[in-house]
Order: C-alpha cells, then sequence, then structure tokens
C-alpha cells in the first residue's frame, strides 16, 4: 500500500479576501473554470482542504516528505504559480467548491467513488484503503458486523462513511443499527472521546486513519473491514485534462511505498526512494510546534534524504522501547535521538556515525539553595537521576571519588522533564542533564539554577546496523560537512540556545504619558478589525520581538508579530513579513483565525488566554492540554491554574504519548501568557482602550466541530 499522510495544513475559506503578494495587491477569491492554461494566466493555483493552519497530527509513522501541504505547495512551485489555499467544511463542500471554480484541486484523501466522479475527475491514486470499524476500549465485538446489535454508527456528514453505514442498515434490518452524523475531520480526539462515552458506539473510518488513531490512543480498538479496497485520491475539475495530466505526472513521481521491516544497504535503500529514520518524539529532538515538524535530529535527517533524493519516513519509537532494539529488527535504517557515543551501546552491536554534536553533563539544582559551582559543593546534596541514563554512570564515578553525595535513581517512569520540574519545585534537590537542556529549562523556570559540569564533551551521533557500511560512509560525510555549514550553527542556536526576546524583564517599557511603541497606530487600525484590545497586542509585539521590525527567531519567525513564514503564507502574506504594517496585520489575523476556533460559549477572557497560548505553541497542543485539563480532573474552560497545568505536563511523557500533537514544551507557552498578561494590565492602567470597543468581525472559515470537552449527545 501507498502510504501517504495526508494530514495537511490548509488556509481559509474561499470568500476571504486577503493581500497574495509583498506589495500588498489583494487577493479576492474568483470563480474559474477552465484547464491549467487558464490558471496559469492568473499567476495563481487554489487547492483546497478541510484542515487548519496547523499539521492534523504528529506523524508517528510517516513518510513525512509525502504530506498533501508539501506535495501542494510544491506542485505549485514546479508551476511557476502561487499556492492559495482555500477551507471546506466536509469533503463533500471541497469537491463541490472544486466542481464551481471556487478552488482549483481537492488536495486531500478523497475517496474516488462512482457518485464522485460525478462532481470531479480523480487523479491517481495516493493510496487504497477499506473502510473499518473502530470503537472504545468496552465498545461491542466488531470483528464481524453481523455481530453488531443496538449500536450507534458514527460518521463523518458528507463522507463515504455515510453510504457505508446506510447499506449496514439495509444488509442488518434485525440488528437495530442507527446512524449517529458528527464532524469531526479537524478534531479526531473528538471521535475517540465519542466512541468511549458509550459502550454500543462503532465509527466507521479509513483503515490509515484508524491506525493513525491507534499510533497514539490506547483506548480505541480497529475491528473488521466493511467495504471493499477503494481509491484515495486529489480531484481536479471534469474536463481540465491538462491540469490532471500534469498533476498525475507529478504525483506519479513524488509517491513511493513504505519498505516493510528490512534490513537494507544503501543500494536497496535509493532503489525504494525512501529512508526510514527512528527516533523519539521529544524535546529538541523531533516535535511539532506551531504546526511545524523540528528537532535537531529531524532537521539534519530531513536534509540528508533532501540531499540524496530520498522521502524521509520517521518512525517514533516508544519510550519504554530502545532505539537499538528497533533498529536491530530492521524497522529503520538509522536512529538517532541526541545519542551519546558510548561504548557500552557500540557492545550491543550497533555502529555510530561521527559526530554531529558535544555536550558535557551539568547539575542543575534549585535556585534557593546553595549553590553547586564546583564538584565540592556536591557533599550533602542528593542527586535524583533518570533511570536507564548515562547520568547515572557519572553520578556513581562522583561517589566513588570521596565526595559525599547521595546518588538516587528515580523511577522508569519518572522522566527528566518531571525530575527538572520537581526541583524547579523544591520536591527534589539536583540532577544532572545535559547542559543544552539545563541552558534551555533555567531560561524558562526561573527556580531552576545551573551547576558545576561533571563532564567533558559528550560526542552525539546517529546509529546504524555495523554491515550497512555505505550507508554509514555516507552519513559520515554529509554530517562532517554540514556541521561546517552556517545553516548547522542556525539550529544549534534554535534548539539549545534561549531566546533573549522571550526571557527578558518587560518593565521598562512601561512609561506614563508615552506612545506604548512607536507602532501604535498600525496595532490600533488591525484592532478594530479584528476586535482585539489594541495594549493587549501591543504587549504581546513586546514579547515577541522587542519592537524590532527585523527580528528573525531562531526557527524562522519573522518580524514584529515573529509570524512564521508558513502562516503568513496561509493569512494572505507571503513572506518576507518584515515590513510593520503587513507583519501586524498578518500576525493579528492569524489570532483572530485562532480565536474563532475555540467554541461561541466561551468566556471572553479564558478564551483570549487560550488563543495566545496558540499562538506561541500551536492550536493543537492547546487542544490536548484541554483534554488533559479534563482527565486530570481540572477545568478545560480556565486557563490560569487548570489548563496551564495540563500545558506543563505535556512535557512528560506519561502525558504526551498519548496526545495527538505529541511533546510540547509546556513551560514556554505558560510563561509567554503569563509575561504578556502582566504586561497588558501595566498598560491598561496608563494608556486609553477606547479604541477596542468593538465587536470582533466575522472570519470566514471557523470550524464547526465541538471540542472533546463538550457533550456531543444533542448533535444530529
Amino acid at each position: 500500500m501507498l502510504i501517504l499522510l495526508l494530514v495537511s495544513a490548509c488556509g481559509r475559506q474561499a470568500e476571504t479576501d486577503r493581500p497574495a503578494y509583498p506589495d500588498g495587491v489583494p487577493f479576492i477569491n474568483y470563480i474559474e473554470t477552465g484547464d491549467l492554461s487558464e490558471i496559469k494566466k492568473r499567476g495563481i493555483i487554489r487547492f483546497v482542504n478541510i484542515s487548519g493552519p496547523e499539521e492534523d497530527m504528529l506523524p508517528r509513522d510517516s513518510i513525512v516528505t509525502l504530506r498533501s501541504l508539501e506535495l501542494a505547495n510544491k506542485l505549485a512551485e514546479k508551476l511557476k504559480l502561487e499556492p492559495q489555499w482555500v477551507k471546506a467544511d466536509s469533503p463533500q463542500q471541497a469537491l463541490e467548491l472544486v466542481q464551481a471554480g471556487k478552488a482549483d484541486v481537492a488536495a486531500y484523501t478523497l475517496t474516488d467513488t462512482p457518485a464522485h466522479r460525478e462532481l470531479v475527475d480523480f487523479t491517481v491514486p495516493l493510496m487504497q484503503a477499506r473502510h473499518k470499524l473502530v470503537t472504545g476500549k468496552d465498545g461491542p465485538d466488531i470483528n464481524d458486523p453481523k455481530r453488531l446489535h443496538d449500536v450507534e454508527l458514527i460518521v463523518h456528514p458528507g463522507s463515504s462513511y455515510v453510504d457505508t453505514a446506510n447499506r449496514l442498515l439495509a444488509e442488518l434490518p434485525q440488528a437495530n443499527l442507527s446512524i449517529v452524523k458528527v464532524a469531526t475531520y479537524e478534531n479526531r480526539d473528538v471521535l475517540a472521546d465519542l466512541l468511549n462515552e458509550k459502550d454500543n458506539r462503532v465509527a466507521i473510518l479509513d483503515d490509515f486513519i484508524a491506525d493513525d488513531m491507534r499510533n497514539y490512543r490506547d483506548d480505541v480498538r480497529i475491528g473488521a473491514n466493511v467495504s471493499e479496497s477503494e481509491n484515495i485520491a486529489w480531484a481536479v475539475r471534469k474536463d481540465s485534462k491538462q491540469l490532471l495530466a500534469t498533476v498525475n505526472n507529478f504525483l506519479t513521481r513524488n509517491l513511493v511505498k513504505a519498505p516493510n521491516d528490512r534490513i537494507a544497504n544503501w543500494k536497496e535503500i535509493k532503489q525504494s526512494g525512501v529512508i526510514r529514520f527512528l527516533t523519539y518524539n521529544r524535546p529538541s529532538v523531533y516535535y511539532l510546534w506551531k504546526g511545524v515538524l523540528m528537532g535537531i535530529d529531524y532537521d539534519l535527517a530531513k536534509a540528508f534524504a533532501d540531499k540524496h533524493g530520498l522521502q524521509l519516513q520517521v518512525i517514533v519509537v516508544p519510550y519504554d522501547e530502545t532505539l537499538i532494539d528497533w533498529l536491530k529488527a530492521g524497522r529503520g535504517d538509522f536512529a538517532g535521538a541526541l545519542k551519546n557515543i558510548t561504548q557500552e551501546r557500540i557492545d550491543q552491536g550497533i555502529a555510530f556515525t561521527t559526530s554531529y554534536r558535544e555536550t558535557p553533563e551539568q547539575v542543575v539544582s534549585n535556585r534557593k539553595k546553595p549553590k553547586i559551582e564546583q564538584v565540592q559543593d556536591l557533599a550533602g546534596r542528593t542527586l535524583t537521576l533518570r533511570a536507564y541514563s548515562p547520568f547515572i554512570a557519572t553520578g556513581r564515578a562522583l561517589e566513588r571519588s570521596g565526595i559525599d553525595v547521595n546518588v538516587e535513581v528515580a523511577p522508569p517512569e519518572m522522566s527528566i522533564a518531571e525530575i527538572v520540574a520537581k526541583i524547579a519545585a523544591g520536591e527534589l534537590d539536583a540532577t544532572i542533564i545535559d547542559s543544552d537542556d539545563i541552558l534551555m529549562a533555567a531560561s524558562l523556570q526561573a527556580d531552576l539554577l545551573p551547576g558545576t559540569l561533571v563532564s567533558d564533551p559528550r560526542p552525539q551521533g546517529w546509529m546504524v546496523m555495523p554491515q550497512n557500511r555505505e550507508l554509514l560512509k555516507k552519513l559520515d560525510i554529509f554530517l562532517a560537512k554540514y556541521r561546517k555549514t552556517e545553516q548547522y550553527q542556525q539550529k544549534i542556536a534554535a534548539y539549545f540556545e534561549p531566546n533573549k526576546r522571550f526571557t527578558q524583564r518587560v518593565s521598562a517599557r512601561v512609561i506614563p504619558g508615552k506612545d506604548l511603541s512607536p507602532y501604535d497606530e498600525l496595532v490600533k487600525n488591525s484592532s478594530v478589525e479584528h476586535g482585539f484590545d489594541w495594549r493587549l497586542l501591543v504587549a504581546q509585539m513586546w514579547q515577541e520581538s522587542n519592537f524590532n521590525p527585523k527580528a528573525v527567531s531562531p526557527v524562522g519567525a519573522q518580524g514584529l508579530m515573529q509570524v512564521m513564514p508558513a502562516t503568513g503564507e496561509e493569512m494572505g502574506y507571503p513572506p518576507p513579513l518584515f515590513e510593520p504594517d503587513r507583519n501586524i496585520q498578518a500576525g493579528v489575523k492569524y489570532l483572530h483565525w485562532v480565536r474563532d476556533r475555540f467554541e461561541p460559549t466561551l468566556p471572553t477572557i479564558e478564551k483570549l488566554w487560550f488563543t495566545l497560548a496558540s499562538y506561541n505553541a500551536g492550536y493543537g497542543h492547546l487542544l490536548d492540554a484541554r483534554r488533559l485539563a479534563a482527565e486530570l480532573g481540572l477545568d478545560p474552560n480556565v486557563w490560569f491554574g487548570n489548563v496551564e497545568v495540563a500545558m506543563l505536563k505535556l512535557s512528560e511523557p506519561q502525558y504526551f504519548t498519548k496526545a495527538r500533537y505529541g511533546y510540547v514544551r509546556g513551560a514556554e507557552p505558560a510563561q509567554y501568557v503569563r509575561n504578556i498578561s502582566g504586561l497588558y494590565n501595566a498598560y491598561a492602567d496608563i494608556a486609553s482602550g477606547d479604541i477596542s470597543v468593538h465587536e470582533p468581525q466575522p472570519f470566514f472559515g471557523a470550524p464547526t466541530v465541538t471540542p472533546p470537552w463538550r457533550s456531543q449527545r444533542q448533535q444530529p
């Protein structure tokens, strides 16, 4: 089966006005029913999808370079056209937009059915899929549809699942089946929670979607097939023969098959077109931030794949299993997660590449306790060390050196993040971790105090099987050359050096009688348009950039509001985004778009804090935090002390491994919201907010999905 993760990030509704070019020329959607030649005359190709601007979920076992956003934008680049994204509410509406000439290509996992073919023409198959029965952990027997009885079939409205459900009702008239239509395209967790609310609910899903859910939800079960194998494809307007041929040729060149478990040599890897990378979802390694996949190991692995014309398949290894075991089982071609090169690991039958990073080990303690400035200061202190970590050997060596230090090994389920959090809270004394991690943690948690180094810099590398000599040689050459590039230094700064603008104090900007910023008037204009208090926007701008319009973050965010280039593109403001007015418009428009995704019944002030947290970390992580808050008995509708607490816990494996969007550096959005709220209050005391008395304007494309923490029983 062709493995393709099509969880694309898309743009707004068809009718939205937006400037599409750096010179500010407005884009207004139009009707275009012509073929590719007519599309080229406009210089724009419009893709339609039903996702939002962030990734649909963290890819855990997918060819990440074949996501539909990347594929579609790559197609636009090949055609030398400007991509514009249109948002639909359902697959059916996506097809209708293409048919009506309000979009050119439906870049989504659409089922090629006779009914759909009456509306559009389909491309070559991206993959084939079958509909499967899916239920909760206490749901009914779903191994055979004939065993279903008194079951509610949950299906997406406007999808081919409805046809399958109706067929089951006709084939099983005595089973007392009923159909419940719920739109959960944007948040599959809504569906999983629905299935677990009652023990008689069963969903119908494509097999690849069900498998994705099972990768992080242990409370869903997958059962029998209830359809024949069907093609999954993109769609274009009927009789657009030139466009269809172009898209087909493009997809044929890019689609590849994901290999089965194997220990492959370099020649076999090149023939398959896919290289598989084993890693962990964890800080600085591989994670999702603001809808963008990032991490030092991920970035380097993708750069290596790109250099050799390969598609990169990322395979996330569970936390309770080792990269080495998966590598030896042939589940990946190379593996890495900031792993120290040690003889103990080599003795387990693997080989390491040349080092791509060296970092020493360092002590960290609580700032309210005596400093640990030299090794001798460890006398009388307790080091709590991560189970199975190389830090244990360092701690034992300190004991043997004659220092009166107490070394304790934490329970296996306690992560580094949890240990560090307990030190910041004063519950534990001290620990040893890599100095890079301490630098970042201390920048976000003021009670942490970095201490003495306790080792020389440890080399870190990737792991391969020893017999894979040609791959090892290719990796060594790549890493040696890449370390000398400016891009490498930028990535080291991005992942291992704190953002000084983020951590500095802001009180100096509160000056009575003075403008809050050099950009007050521009901010006021955008605040009126989108219904925000302009003083809040100025506080956010200071937090983001210190009012520096040329600011660029280590991960590439630009300008006053630190807008990610992809986000600016989707808001209708392609990069570069250093011109103050365009940057503010892009940032505030995105802030407005995020705010409109929350349910109208949410208290206004809580919606504001949720919006800021989403702007910083990504909407998906906020969804995960609200779900987790409800599970922990906290209020999912309140940020401070509730969802904020859950966000912090999403840096711990016991929680983020079960979250759709995975790991998040939760201390950052927590501090981000607190910083802005504090400065906002200060600004409110010295500047008039009259300009902000304005009802928020409706924003096209806001989703209709009910969040997972709200009751679904009233939905039709």
